[in-house]
């Protein structure tokens, strides 16, 4: 097997920002001012990042905000320089990076196309040639005598791309480009990369869609907190991401969680600590614990963050439960699996008196949790909001 040629190689990059300083007004910032590099505040960006991009891939870049990945795409680009390392370019590259670069919103919609075309490298008469595709992908026939600083955000993404797909490169960078624009807009640029991964067009991508890279990307690589993460298989890649941005979010609910008259906390079959995630159909226990003493029913209703009424359950309905006084309680565990779709979830849970069934109290929008796109407690995957079982027989 040859060796395949590399497009990009990225090296060992460390990337530093100098920040700026405010005039020390007090003695603590001046001993916080202190700790810093040769007299100067830093802030490392990227630490230690390699990594190859082959002639033909469609490589993925992928992370949570913050992690660094704007200014990987920025020093690949050449608009930064690494503080340590190399970034090697072998071809001519087209960087679809940051909305409005390049742009002058005081001139028209045609103006700023040959503008565009000029940084990228063409000549007046090979922009002429492109103009009508580029404006026809974009739709923005009607409004091209108009200056830019009139467009929407989403029309001016719309002639960025377009002019992007158009003056055609040996390595073309995107950066969000699902991020902005209409459904239908979306869809064509998801066509556009349909026609580059047919054609093996060089493409680097940052989404935070992971659909979108397991779909179209060949190799990705993550990157958190300025170091690479995780390199190769999109899907692999693509799965490790959304397990650091789930445990983030895990953090943050366990933050936010409401402490109120009702509490919940969640566990699985086998946990002792809290958690916020559980896989599809696998089992969860909704620990539920008050501090009023005329409690007999407990109410719990499961709704989707979207809105959707789920399921309830209700303590007098369970066979073991319709004689327990609760009076003398102050806590249930309610067990269930979790037969529902990959998505947000929320509890509502209601204390109500058996003799008159009049509402003692209550606690809305309680114990968020998530339903992970994990599929490893189920025999197949299905769509729709619920799993149902369901049994086949031949029509005779």
């Amino acid at each position: 097997m040859s060796q395949k040629e590399i497009a990009v190689a990225v090296k060992d990059i460390h990337k530093e920002f100098i920040l700026p300083q405010n005039k020390n007004s007090t003695f603590k910032q001046t001993v916080v001012n202190i700790v810093k590099k040769g007299g100067k505040v830093t802030q490392k960006t990227l630490d230690g990042v390699s990594f190859d991009v082959y002639k033909g891939d469609f490589f993925g870049i992928v992370g949570r905000n913050g992690s660094g990945k704007s200014t990987l795409l920025k020093l690949i680009a050449g608009v930064y320089s690494p503080t340590a390392g190399n970034v090697a370019v072998h071809g001519g590259l087209t960087p679809f990076i940051e909305l409005g670069v390049g742009f002058n919103p005081e001139l028209s919609g045609r103006d700023n196309v040959y503008l565009n075309g000029a940084l990228l490298g063409f000549t007046h008469k090979q922009v002429a040639k492109m103009y009508d595709a580029i404006v026809e992908f974009a739709e923005l026939g009607p409004f091209m005598d108009q200056k830019l600083k009139n467009y929407s955000s989403g029309m001016q993404v719309r002639l960025a791309f377009s002019i992007a797909i158009k003056a055609k490169n040996d390595v073309l960078i995107f950066d969000e480009v699902l991020a902005v624009g209409d459904e239908a807009f979306q869809r064509k640029c998801l066509d556009v990369f349909d026609g580059y991964k047919a054609d093996g067009q060089t493409v680097i991508l940052v989404t935070h869609d992971m659909e979108t890279v397991k779909k179209y990307c060949s190799r990705a690589v993550l990157i958190s907190e300025g170091k690479k993460i995780k390199e190769g298989d999109p899907v692999a890649v693509a799965d490790e991401y959304s397990r650091l941005n789930q445990v983030q979010i895990d953090r943050e609910l366990q933050r936010t969680r409401k402490e109120g008259s009702i509490r919940i906390s969640l566990f699985d079959k086998n946990g002792k600590t809290p958690k916020n995630t559980f896989p599809v159909n696998s089992e969860i226990d909704i620990h539920i614990e008050w501090d009023i003493d005329n409690a007999e029913v407990v109410m719990v209703d499961m709704y989707k963050l979207s809105g959707e009424h789920i399921t309830n359950f209700k303590s007098v309905r369970d066979k073991k439960f319709k004689e327990v006084n609760l009076k003398k309680e102050h806590g249930v565990i309610v067990s269930t699996p979790l037969p529902i779709a990959p998505g947000k979830y929320f509890f509502n849970v209601t204390l109500r008196r058996r003799s008159d069934d009049v509402e003692v109290d209550a606690e809305y929008h309680i114990g968020d949790f998530v339903v992970s796109e994990d599929w490893s407690k189920v025999d197949q995957t299905w769509s729709g909001l619920v799993g149902l079982a369901s049994e086949w027989t031949v029509k005779k």
